[in-house]
């Protein structure tokens, strides 16, 4: 016994020293961050912009997540309104003499995909060349990459452009086996959110909805890569359509990249376009390029306030639209003398209808004594298009998503399952309704109705907000409602978007309706401090959240999306499934 506690105090011990430790490096590390030189930008620079990551709207300050860049296959994380910020920057920027694209991958949707493409396409007006490079291209990379004014491939490389698609996962085969079944009350015949839980197929309508904003984001697709490359868009969808294009020597031969190059070809390439000279290229990443800016001051500024991922009630995660949090960020927005206007960037499928309602009633309040623009990012649909609605301008990218007007309650019946696993619950209450909601027995005809009027209750709500913002008539807005999911372009025709463009145009908008010539811009919600940020990493929900989506890798977000189905509560306001384009 004496040995075995030695035992036990020493593993104590051990342990305490090594979380002191590990705490004390951390918080070198931060401050070691915080002190960093300002980074001086050489005479003859090349903006190295390499997206391998997933790209939020807003940089985050984590310091963990800015150690990322210590791996030379990664970038540090730089959000989207950085980098359009960074390239326009460089325009203008004597010393830096052009743009390298490094596609390995990109980390985000089309739209984002597509701001950053206008916004490289804006900077070749300066006459800087603009060179990309891949060893293998998606269609999404290829897409930015025509931007550029040489595209360079692998010799060995592929380029798959074989068209686009979406495809749902149906889970009601497998819960049928396990005994589960899903009781479903929803808003709007084009809502396909319910449909993987009680059909096994697409219906007709979440089919039709799927051709149509697919086809629409592959038109725009195509129409900017047909305006690069100048080749027409029917020949680029025929090179599709029979899959001719798969290897460089193919890509080359339809025109669709410039030169077969290995990277060092790519290197002397650049030399040459970009007069370089002959020694190693002066690569500045645009995490280090933003480093150099010096800081402007003003005191008229602009606030983007960024509501990026899933809504939910109460504080939210890192990466979700907490209504407490954002309703405080918009009222702190509100109440700052010094901003003048707000942008409000809304990138999210939706989700709590309460937790929506919360923002907006926020979002109101400020409309009244300041301009509100909404600037709509890759997806800013059902609870993401209800926050918007009541917005003094809403701006969108031609392949957005957005719309999804519609709601939906859904609870399980697992009486199949409970019986399965020799389960049984017996309910005292102290009335007809006061087991409403268990998860042992279906709903029966009278709790059907009443889950009927809450959701109606909630879609009449939705309807009426939109009608209000827009400018319609509830028929009206139930008419293109439904449920519907529709891209920016096809919104903007019914009525639902008013300006096709991204962060940039939206800004632009607001500092014309405040009245502003010049303006500095301010983010909300604010960022934790640093050090809040390392006793986060002593959190094990926190600390178990990020390594599981390590291991996971890019099959995080499926992992997610079931985390976020199982703590689904109340009616919803979101889009039909995830949503991702191949």
């Amino acid at each position: 016994m004496k040995q075995f506690l030695k035992f036990v105090i020493a593993t104590v011990i051990g342990l305490v020293l090594f979380i002191g430790i590990i705490f004390i490096v951390l918080a070198s590390s931060v401050k070691n961050i915080s002190k960093e030189k300002p980074i001086v930008v050489q005479a003859t620079s090349v903006l190295h912009l390499k997206l391998n990551y997933a790209i939020r709207d807003k940089t985050s300050d984590n310091p963990f997540e800015q150690l990322a860049g210590l791996s030379p296959d990664m970038s540090v994380p730089v959000g989207l309104k950085d980098i359009l910020a960074q390239i326009k920057r460089a325009k203008d920027d004597d010393k830096i003499k052009g743009i390298f694209l490094d596609l390995s991958a990109v980390g985000t949707g089309y739209a984002k995909t597509s701001e950053i493409r206008d916004a490289i396409t804006d900077f070749k007006d300066s006459g800087k060349p603009v060179h990309a490079y891949a060893e293998n291209y998606t269609n999404k990379s290829y897409y930015l990459a025509t931007v550029a004014d040489k595209i360079h491939m692998n010799p060995e490389g592929n380029l798959f452009f074989n068209g686009m698609s979406s495809g749902v996962m149906f889970y009601k085969d497998m819960l049928k086996k396990v005994g589960v079944e899903m009781q479903v009350i929803k808003r709007g015949k084009f809502k396909g959110a319910v449909e993987p839980f009680i059909l096994d197929e697409l219906s007709e309508e979440n089919k039709l909805q799927i051709q149509s904003y697919v086809g629409s984001i592959y038109e725009e697709m195509l129409k900017g890569i047909s305006e690069s490359r100048s080749i027409p868009s029917d020949s680029l969808k025929a090179i599709a359509d029979q899959f001719k294009v798969r290897n460089s020597k193919q890509a080359l031969s339809y025109r669709m990249i410039d030169a077969v190059s290995f990277r060092d070809q790519v290197l002397s390439q650049m030399r040459s376009d970009m007069d370089l000279g002959d020694g190693d290229i002066n690569f500045l990443a645009i995490n280090k390029y933003r480093k150099s800016e010096p800081q402007k001051s003003s005191s008229d500024k602009i606030a983007v306030v960024f509501a990026e991922g899933s809504i939910v009630s109460g504080g939210g995660e890192e990466y979700e639209v907490g209504s407490d949090r954002f309703a405080k960020a918009l009222k702190n927005a509100r109440e700052d003398e010094n901003v003048k206007a707000v942008v409000l960037r809304v990138n999210s499928p939706g989700g709590s209808a309460q937790a929506s309602e919360v923002i907006l009633r926020e979002a109101i309040l400020l409309n009244k004594e300041k301009p509100l623009i909404v600037s709509m990012g890759d997806v800013a649909a059902s609870g993401g298009y209800y926050i918007s609605c009541l917005a003094d301008s809403i701006v969108a990218k031609p392949n957005t998503i957005t719309g999804s007007i519609g709601v939906f309650g859904m609870i399980p019946n697992a009486e199949g399952l409970f019986d399965k696993m020799g389960l049984h619950t017996e309910y005292v209450g102290t009335g007809e309704f006061s087991d409403f909601g268990r998860l042992d027995r279906a709903w029966n005809e009278k709790e059907l109705n009443i889950i009927d009027q809450l959701v109606g209750e909630v879609y009449d709500k939705f309807l009426g907000h939109v009608a209000e913002g827009r400018g319609m008539t509830v028929e009206q807005v139930d008419e293109i409602g439904q449920g519907r999911v529709w891209t920016g372009e096809m919104a903007k025709e019914r009525g639902l978007v008013d300006v096709l463009g991204g962060l940039d145009k939206a800004m632009e908008i607001a500092a014309y309706k405040a009245g502003l010539e010049s303006y500095g811009v301010t983010s909300y919600p604010k960022d934790k401090d640093p050090f809040e940020k390392i006793l986060e990493v002593f959190d094990m929900s926190v600390l178990s959240q990020k390594i599981i989506a390590k291991e996971l890798g890019s099959d995080y977000e499926l992992y997610r999306k079931v985390k976020e189905i199982r703590e689904i509560e109340g009616v919803q306001a979101i889009l039909p499934y995830h949503i991702d384009l191949n």
